[in-house]
């Protein structure tokens, strides 16, 4: 065994069972931070204050320093975005999506109808076309709850002149941004107090109601986002209900929504978080993402423990975890625990071997390609994900792409850190065989992708020698 410096690899002469004549190399994971689809640090761009945390940051600064962060969070009441019936504040949201989707980012949205800092999160001119309500003053004891003179107002949210106008906003919305691949996911965020899904420090829904009437949120955006990635809030049945009975979350699951905790480090151990259980119900086939409390009230009550941050990404399985506050402070902060969060947030695939011959026939001879992969995140990927051996010239031309279409990487497990297990695939190709033959006999470059079933790279590997398009370069073959 030798190390094959160009590369950053190990080469052997046989790793597997193969052939004197395969190359084998063996990569080694180069501790990068992977910026890939369905996972990363989501930064608030709007909260749910007054003052929003975007503010602190420049026109220019999409928080492309912060290690990971591929998401922007753009969480507006709809009051903001629809002030007046049929008329839109796109502007809002699009400013700041702009800044990440222009580095290759994403966004993503919670529209709120209900809020502890504006009167009328939804807006008042859907009350006055007729829509029943309540009014309320904020607070989780004596003092909050309805009251006839309170400060902030919420609709029955099952009110049908609420529902016919939230539909029209939502329609409108789905418009600009259903199916979008610039759009990571879209909360279910039209019940309950910011969002969250729950009313017991506002106008105090009975959960009984809520469980009927959650329905219909939930069947709202199925219906009208069929194309995006929906989520939904622990906090809908219950913010601290560990029962194990959660309707609305399995009925959310068999539609097809994904989960999020908001949020962690609210209160210091041992409750820095309530619903491990409903996690597990999630994580394997659907994604949950994670939002910390707010970074500086969080620290002020004594509820911040940054180790408790990176232990809430292994318990629950974390695809996206929040910047929830400044993010300058927070990585300064905290840049150990980030560090240890991106080496473990989603998934993370690893090519622990990969063998080819040295030697390929260009007249249809048959040659087999060997992997052994593994993913070394928490999570599963939950899209297609397929291994492929893609070679080029000096010029970086491209003479074969060698896609494995039977080897779906999402399907890898998740363990505990450094306990992934890897799964072995081999397949056979033939190049030439079924048609007149385009490659020139040479040498030539190797380089390894996971993407699509033909070949087209989506994932970044935590390899050196990328070509730019995430495929990474890990040896040589020769073409007879």
């Amino acid at each position: 065994m030798k190390t094959l410096a160009a590369f950053g690899l190990l080469v052997s002469a046989c790793v597997f069972s193969c052939s004197a004549a395969d190359v084998v190399v063996r990569p080694s994971d180069d501790g990068r931070v992977l910026t890939n689809p369905d996972m990363g640090w989501t930064m608030h761009y709007y909260s749910n204050v007054p003052r929003n945390y975007g503010s602190t940051l420049a026109p220019g600064d999409s928080c492309a320093w912060f290690p990971g962060c591929s998401v922007v969070y753009l969480r507006l009441p709809w009051a903001y975005l629809e002030p007046e019936e049929g008329v839109y504040n796109w502007a809002a949201i699009d400013t700041p999506a702009q800044r990440w989707i222009a580095r290759g980012g994403q966004v993503a949205f919670r529209i709120t109808c209900s809020e502890s800092w504006l009167r009328f999160a939804t807006p008042e001119w859907v009350k006055n076309a007729g829509a029943k309500g309540t009014f309320w003053n904020f607070g989780w004891g004596k003092g909050g709850g309805p009251d006839p003179d309170g400060k902030f107002w919420d609709p029955d949210f099952a009110d049908p002149v609420f529902l016919a106008k939230l539909e029209n906003f939502l329609k409108a919305f789905a418009a600009r941004y259903d199916g979008r691949p610039e759009v990571a996911f879209l909360d279910i965020g039209t019940y309950g107090l910011w969002g969250e899904g729950h009313t017991h420090g506002s106008s105090r829904v009975p959960q009984e109601k809520m469980d009927v009437d959650v329905k219909r949120h939930i069947d709202l955006h199925v219906r009208l986002f069929p194309r995006t990635t929906l989520v939904i809030s622990d906090d809908v049945s219950g913010p601290s209900n560990q029962s194990g009975n959660y309707p609305l979350l399995d009925y959310a699951r068999s539609k097809g929504v994904g989960w999020r905790d908001d949020s962690i480090l609210v209160q210091a151990p041992p409750h820095s978080w309530w619903h491990v259980d409903q996690a597990e119900r999630y994580w394997r086939t659907l994604p949950v993402v994670l939002e910390h409390e707010h970074y500086h009230g969080s620290k002020q009550r004594g509820a911040w423990f940054p180790d408790l941050l990176a232990q809430s990404v292994e318990d629950m399985h974390a695809s996206y975890m929040s910047i929830h506050g400044d993010p300058r402070p927070i990585l300064e902060e905290n840049r150990a625990a980030v560090d240890r969060i991106n080496r473990r947030l989603g998934y993370r695939f690893q090519a622990r071997e990969i063998a080819w011959p040295e030697r390929m026939s260009v007249t249809g001879e048959p040659a087999q390609i060997r992997w052994s992969w593994a993913n070394a995140g928490v999570a599963p990927c939950y899209r297609d994900a397929f291994p492929c051996l893609t070679v080029k010239d000096a010029k970086g031309g491209i003479m074969a792409v060698l896609a494995d279409a039977d080897f779906n990487l999402k399907d890898l497990p998740v363990a505990a850190p450094g306990k992934a297990e890897a799964k072995t695939h081999a397949f056979t190709v033939r190049l030439g065989r079924w048609s007149a033959p385009t490659y020139a006999a040479g040498d030539y470059d190797v380089f390894v992708s996971v993407g699509r079933a033909d070949g087209t790279p989506v994932y970044e590997l935590p390899l050196p020698d990328g070509d730019g398009r995430r495929r990474y370069r890990v040896g040589r073959v020769r073409f007879d």
